[in-house]
Formats: structure tokens, C-alpha cells, sequence
């Protein structure tokens, strides 16, 4: 497919464009949605012809046999990143915010701590505080224009009641990609403090030329006892709305332990999901993942070139994901100053900054996931929006 063609979206039940009017005062007829972490870019064929054959079918019984779907994800797993995954060690959920809730469900109780690094992203304190537990922040360090672990404050930030670290890699909103030598001294500081650490990689397929992203049991094989995978096929292909995402456990006592809550709380995957999953991670599917790469690649140099011409703003350089991460710091405005121009008078839709916790407050995120027309419409708001900065 060509990821210039624009498809309308509006009228579809979609969040990001049939929400945006209520959430933020931006119409879909006029305004831009920059916001909900989904791509306007319809998933690749193969993924279209395995739920049309699956629609076609007429029948929508229990799913069966699900060794094609385990089989897939396996392949793209070590095709892609060089993990060699056991099947028997994958576990499918509704996506990985409802991962995460299990993780919470499984191995921490009401009162405990959950360390992120923050900003982060934003569902993860949502889901922490909903359960009952306590998050704790250890806000990112900026050290020339990226963001960086600091475990030294994260030592002081842990307590007697801390049980688990939460860590988003590649990181949404930055944009890092985290090296091996950061993914170890992770791992050593959940060893030191006896932590569980849920490995979020949700976007690793997502990565800029020049940087790779290294899956936590390849950067620290000696953590696989305390290590909760979680990945999903939906932020790679678009396909959010299946609501299907993998808890991946090397460790059997973590595997024999989230089982229990699996069989406790009756969960089970939904059929077309693992169809849309096992379709995707396939040849055909890497081919337009890399394709779509290249694009989003595009779509980040013409972004961040428009947006660093405006005195005061910067944009974070991005490693991975399709979410850029903008500073308003530079302009000396107040937050409610900034984000009034850019929903308002460019009325582009974006996701504010204290949302993703300590350190996002004079930032908003930026979904550079759709046709180059809309990255260059949403400059030419942008810097009328703040043209009296030029």
C-alpha cells in the first residue's frame, strides 16, 4: 500500500478522531488528531485477507489450536530480534494494559509500590493507581536532548514496600532506545532490590535507522527469574482494536504463578486477534514493516525540522516509536498558554505532558503515524500558531 493514502476515519468509532471534539475541543472536520497512539494506516494485506477469510467463514466459535498463532510469533521473534522464544512460554491477554493489570494482580497487592521511570506512558500510573497500588516516580535525567536512567535516585525512590519496576522500551513519549549497558544496570538494580521488572516492548519493531533495539533477555540473560515479556503485534501493525498482546514468562514459577491468575479471572484471547496475529508476523508482514519504518523515518525528519525552526520549541530526537516529544520549555509560556495555541488556534489534538507523570510538564506528544500531508499540514498550524515567536 501507499502510506500517503489518507483514509477518513471519521464516523468509524474511532477514538482518536471521533473523540477529540469531546476530549479536547478539536472538530474532525477541521482539526487534526495528533493524540491516540494508533496510525492512520490501513494494516498490510495479509492481515485484511486472514479476517476476511475469517468473516467469510460465517461461523465465530471458540477458538482452537492455537499452534499457527505461537508458531508465528516465535518466527518473528527471532527472525526480527534474534530471541529465540519457547511457545509453551507465551501467554495472550486483551492487550498489554490489561497485561499489565494482570502483572499488578499476580505479584503485588493493595499498598504496593510500582517503580516507572518517568514520564512514561500514561496508562501505566492509570492501571497502577486503579488496583490499588502506589506509584512510584523516578523522573528520566535530559542529558544532551535524550532521556537517561538515573539509579542513583532510583535507589532512594525504592521502599520496603516497592515490588516491582515497569519499564517501557523502546520509552514512550522519549523515544530511546536503551542500550544493553542501560538494560543491565536495570536488571542489577531489580537483582539489588529484589524487584519483578514487566519489560513493556510494545513498540520494538518501530525503530529508526541507526539504532536497534535489544530485547531484555538477550541484554541481561542472568534476570530471567524476575523478568515479566510483554509484547503485542498491535502498535507494529495497526491493530489496536484486536485487543491482543502476549505476557512472555522464561521463568516456570512466574509462568505457574500468572497461569493461576489466567484461570482465575477467565481470560482468554479473542478469535480474530490471533488470526490479525498470526497473518502479520509473517514475511509479507515484515516486508511492510520495514516499509512503514522508512516512512515513519520521513515523517520524523520533516517533523522535527519544522518544529525546531520555532524559537522555543524542540523536539526530542526520536530512536523509536511514531510519537514525537515536543518542549515548550524554550518559549517562556506558561502550559496553559502553549496548549491553548496548538489545540485552539492550530487545532491540532495532543496528548499533555503531566499525563505521563514527574517531568512531562512542559511537553506535549505529537502521532506522527499518518500521510506526510498531514505532518506538513500540522507545520504550517503550527508555526502560524506561533508566529509571533519568529
Amino acid at each position: 500500500m501507499s502510506f500517503d493514502q489518507i483514509t477518513d476515519r471519521r464516523g468509524t468509532h474511532s477514538m482518536k478522531w471521533d473523540m477529540m471534539e469531546e476530549r479536547y475541543g478539536v472538530s474532525p472536520q477541521t482539526g487534526l488528531p495528533m493524540w491516540v497512539a494508533d496510525m492512520d494506516f490501513k494494516a498490510p494485506d495479509c492481515v485484511a485477507a486472514a479476517l476476511r477469510r475469517a468473516v467469510d467463514h460465517g461461523v465465530y466459535g471458540y477458538f482452537g489450536d492455537d499452534t499457527a498463532y505461537r508458531k508465528a510469533i516465535c518466527w518473528w521473534m527471532s527472525e526480527r530480534h534474534g530471541w529465540q522464544v519457547d511457545p509453551g512460554h507465551i501467554f495472550t491477554t486483551h492487550g498489554l494494559v490489561n497485561a499489565v493489570g494482570l502483572c499488578l494482580h499476580t505479584w503485588t497487592t493493595p499498598g504496593d509500590g510500582v517503580l516507572l521511570f518517568t514520564p512514561v506512558y500514561h496508562a501505566f500510573a492509570r492501571t497502577i493507581e486503579g488496583a490499588g497500588r502506589m506509584v512510584v516516580e523516578c523522573p528520566l535525567v535530559q542529558r544532551d536532548g535524550r532521556y537517561e536512567m538515573d539509579f542513583d535516585v532510583a535507589d532512594a525512590a525504592v521502599t520496603d514496600r516497592t515490588r516491582m519496576v515497569i519499564l517501557c522500551s523502546p520509552h514512550n513519549p522519549g523515544g530511546r532506545v536503551w542500550s544493553q549497558a542501560e538494560l543491565l544496570a536495570l536488571a542489577e538494580f531489580c537483582a539489588r532490590h529484589d524487584l519483578l521488572l514487566v519489560s513493556d516492548e510494545i513498540h520494538h519493531d518501530l525503530v529508526m535507522p541507526g539504532h536497534r533495539h535489544i530485547p531484555m533477555p538477550l541484554a541481561a540473560p542472568d534476570c530471567l527469574s524476575r523478568l515479566v515479556m510483554l509484547t503485542s503485534a498491535s502498535k507494529t501493525f495497526n491493530i489496536a482494536g484486536t485487543h491482543c498482546g502476549n505476557v512472555i514468562l522464561p521463568d516456570a514459577q512466574l509462568r505457574a504463578q500468572f497461569a493461576r491468575t489466567m484461570v482465575g479471572l477467565g481470560i482468554s484471547p479473542n478469535s480474530f486477534g490471533l488470526h490479525a496475529v498470526t497473518a502479520a508476523y509473517s514475511p509479507e508482514g515484515a516486508d511492510w514493516v520495514d516499509a512503514l519504518c522508512a516512512y515513519l523515518d520521513g515523517n520524523r525528519r520533516e517533523f522535527d525540522a519544522g518544529i525546531n525552526a520555532i524559537p522555543g520549541l524542540r523536539s526530542m530526537g526520536l530512536e523509536s516509536t511514531y510519537l514525537a516529544w515536543v518542549d515548550f520549555a524554550g518559549t517562556g509560556m506558561d502550559r496553559a498558554d502553549f496548549t491553548r495555541r496548538v489545540e485552539q488556534d492550530a487545532q491540532i489534538a495532543v496528548n499533555h505532558g503531566p499525563t505521563f507523570g514527574a517531568g512531562g510538564e512542559s511537553f506535549l506528544r505529537f502521532n506522527l503515524g499518518a500521510p506526510r500531508c498531514v505532518i506538513k499540514d500540522a507545520l504550517t498550524r503550527m508555526q502560524r500558531a506561533f508566529e509571533d515567536l519568529q
